[in-house]
């Protein structure tokens, strides 16, 4: 990281002026995000001072730190998706989901799907893979898609930042000294009424406000054979819940060690977890569905199915990395820490403190992952040294810093972007529902968590 010269206001004043930039140049002069992505990772790295042969490095070390993390992710999650909406698998859920549901409660029933396979699997491979049956439900019941994405969405947004085996959630359990099986509780507590209202609720609102159209690059019928019939209801649950088990053993045998409970440190779990790692889990999913696909499609037309679900996610792709780049850029210029400094003595209640910090890192540098652990590192101490927290007080704090860490994702955060991408909405449009959506979400779980830490 590199070490800032300039105090917190300096650095915080290049931060929001990157933002205001980043936003002009896109919506008023129209420049395609990624050039302008780059454009002012580069003039911020310049202001901040970070060393001129250290720019490069910096702006290359954010790009590729994300596209490791997105870019497998995407592809994968994309081929998985395609080949269940080619094979009519996608419309096969979404009609079973409907009958199950009825037409008016669709978005509810999305909603409900994603809080469950939210559980084990993380945001992004879970929101990719369920893309294709949300907007087969959108193209047959017609009206904007937001009603349909945003309440599936934030479900998995909700499950991730609040509820363990998520590793934000055990991360700063683990800082703090939280009971992990109690959180499990606690987090799923609080993360369902934040869902009902903070993206369930918002999303019928903002689909009413907003009408987004379904994104071209998906429910094409080109390549879809409609003489072969569409695969079992079983077969396409099984190819949907695959990654959501293979997930959970990382992620659960890692909640496990953290606990004490297992020797994380032995082959047969380290196997295991190698096997759960989410692209790992996803790779074994695609070929599985190749394999169940095969007896009803030739290898050439599975093989042109991959194919065509790569082309439409690879600016997807490059912009998400470009968002990481910019992410990257804010936090090795010390702006995360300059603030973090400024806010660690505030003199707030502990949970009051844990929410404005974890926030205030989440604006200033993007990434929800790095201002949650931040945060509850910050906070241990003062946490540690104050008497009288129960252990659900401690529960309470992390849904606190968790909700900070969800709060108003924009310009710096890659996720944003990955949204925007993915729905084909313009930077505007995306400020207006996403973003709030995720402010909503992170208030909402923090207000629940005042309230609890006030009775309990």
């Amino acid at each position: 990281m590199n070490e800032a010269t300039l105090g917190a206001g300096p650095l915080l004043g290049i931060a929001a002026g990157a933002v205001l930039l980043l936003l002009l140049l896109i919506i008023r002069f129209r420049l395609h995000a990624f050039l302008a992505l780059v454009l002012v990772s580069i003039a911020t790295a310049l202001a901040t001072q970070v060393p001129y042969d250290k720019v490069v490095p910096t702006l290359l070390t954010g790009f590729g730190s994300t596209l490791a993390a997105v870019a497998l992710l995407v592809g994968l999650g994309a081929m998985i998706g395609r080949l269940l909406e080619i094979t009519g698998g996608a419309q096969v859920l979404a009609d079973t989901l409907i009958n199950k549901f009825g037409e008016k409660r669709a978005p509810f029933a999305l909603g409900i799907a994603s809080l469950l396979f939210g559980f084990p699997i993380f945001f992004d491979a879970g929101l990719i893979v369920m893309l294709p049956i949300i907007f087969s439900v959108a193209k047959r019941f017609g009206g904007s898609t937001l009603t349909y994405a945003l309440p599936a969405a934030g479900a998995f947004a909700a499950m991730h930042a609040l509820v363990p085996p998520h590793p934000g959630p055990v991360a700063a359990a683990d800082l703090l000294g939280a009971n992990i099986g109690l959180l499990v509780i606690v987090g799923a507590i609080i993360a369902l009424p934040t869902w009902y209202f903070g993206a369930y609720l918002f999303g019928l609102w903002a689909g009413k406000r907003f009408n987004l159209k379904i994104p071209s690059s998906f429910l094409t019928d080109v390549e879809r054979d409609t003489s072969v019939a569409p695969p079992p209801f079983s077969l396409v649950m099984t190819i949907l819940l695959l990654p959501l088990v293979l997930i959970f053993l990382d992620t659960g045998l890692n909640t496990l060690s953290v606990m004490g409970t297992i020797d994380g440190s032995s082959d047969w779990v380290q196997f295991l977890r190698m096997i759960g790692k989410t692209p790992v889990a996803l790779l074994i999913t695609v070929l599985f569905a190749l394999i169940a696909f095969s007896g009803r499609h030739t290898r050439k037309h599975l093989e042109k199915v991959c194919e065509g679900a790569l082309g439409p996610i690879c600016s997807i792709i490059l912009v998400t990395g470009a968002g990481g780049m910019f992410g990257g850029v804010l936090r090795s210029s010390g702006i995360g820490d300059a603030l973090a400094a400024t806010l660690s003595d505030t003199g707030l209640p502990v949970i009051v403190a844990a929410f404005v910090i974890s926030a205030a890192l989440r604006v200033a540098q993007g990434s929800a992952t790095v201002a949650l652990t931040t945060a509850a590192a910050l906070m241990a101490p003062t946490v540690a040294a104050t008497p009288g927290l129960s252990e659900f007080d401690l529960c309470f704090i992390v849904v606190a810093i968790a909700g900070g860490a969800t709060v108003l994702s924009h310009v710096n955060d890659s996720g944003f972007w990955l949204v925007s991408r993915f729905l084909e909405m313009d930077e505007k449009t995306t400020l207006k529902t996403w973003t709030v959506m995720e402010t909503l979400l992170g208030g909402i779980a923090f207000l629940l968590a005042l309230i609890g830490s006030l009775i309990l």
